[in-house]
């Protein structure tokens, strides 16, 4: 596990990080300067996934390559299912991003599958719900129900059903697009850590065709939303740390 800025007594993060290629980017220092410290976690490499949250004030979840039903190519996305739905129980600030958001609908309940609508790939643009308004996190820097917004994709994945009590905050004409689950944990099939070069390998090993000048600045709007995350974590410090995997948690 690599530990990124440790200042003293700062509340901790943990970020389960899939794939080299997908690591936490612009998110990462982001949530630094605002005052988290970061533990990456590679599973892919062996490192174990923890059991419970003991120490932890937030919870990141990043995307992948696989599927977040393929338990097979990746072994560690049960344990990583159980500590998403450990999270959302124990009201411990949550942030599922691509992948990590459909482990995040798998954990509660939630449906995902191929998309039916094919792939997307590049800059795309989602539009931001009336239910957003109201979102503790998402409202402050999204607000205006109705508005389109420029962000990131790359997956061909979806979630095609809200775990149950989930309230929907963004969406295309296609797919699910943001979504809250529980107090405060959030899906967001759209990546908001990219820098152009993350996304210039991954055209690059899927062979897509982007245009990388089309990508969207993403600080204007998922800076501050990082920062705003940091600080449910720092609002919720000792409220969820240390909560053990619930049996009723597991999901195969």
């Amino acid at each position: 596990m690599t530990a990124l800025s440790d200042p003293h007594g700062a509340p901790r993060c943990l970020v389960i990080q899939h794939s080299p290629t997908e690591d936490p980017g612009l998110l990462g220092d982001w949530l630094i300067d605002a005052g988290l410290a970061l533990d990456i976690l590679t599973p892919y490499d062996g490192a174990p996934v923890p059991q419970d949250l003991t120490g932890y004030s937030a919870l990141v979840v990043l995307g992948g390559a696989m599927a977040a039903w393929e338990d097979d190519i990746a072994s560690w996305l049960p344990e990583t299912r159980r500590l998403l739905r450990t999270a959302v129980d124990a009201g411990l600030p949550t942030l599922g991003v691509c992948l990590g958001s459909q482990l995040l609908a798998l954990a509660c309940d939630g449906t995902v599958e191929r998309g039916a609508a094919g792939p997307e790939y590049g800059a795309c643009d989602v539009r931001i719900r009336p239910e957003a308004a109201d979102d503790p996190l998402l409202g402050p820097v999204l607000a205006g129900p109705g508005r389109e917004v420029a962000v990131v994709q790359w997956h061909s994945d979806a979630v095609t059903s809200l775990p149950p009590g989930a309230v929907l905050l963004a969406d295309s004409p296609a797919y699910t697009q943001a979504f809250r689950v529980g107090a405060c944990a959030w899906g967001l099939q759209f990546h908001i850590e990219t820098t152009t070069e993350m996304v210039a390998l991954w055209a690059e090993a899927d062979g897509v065709d982007v245009d990388l000048e089309a990508l969207p600045d993403l600080a204007p709007l998922w800076q501050p939303m990082a920062a705003g995350f940091a600080a449910f974590a720092t609002s919720t410090v000792g409220t969820a740390q240390g909560a053990a995997v619930p049996t009723s948690a597991a999901r195969a």
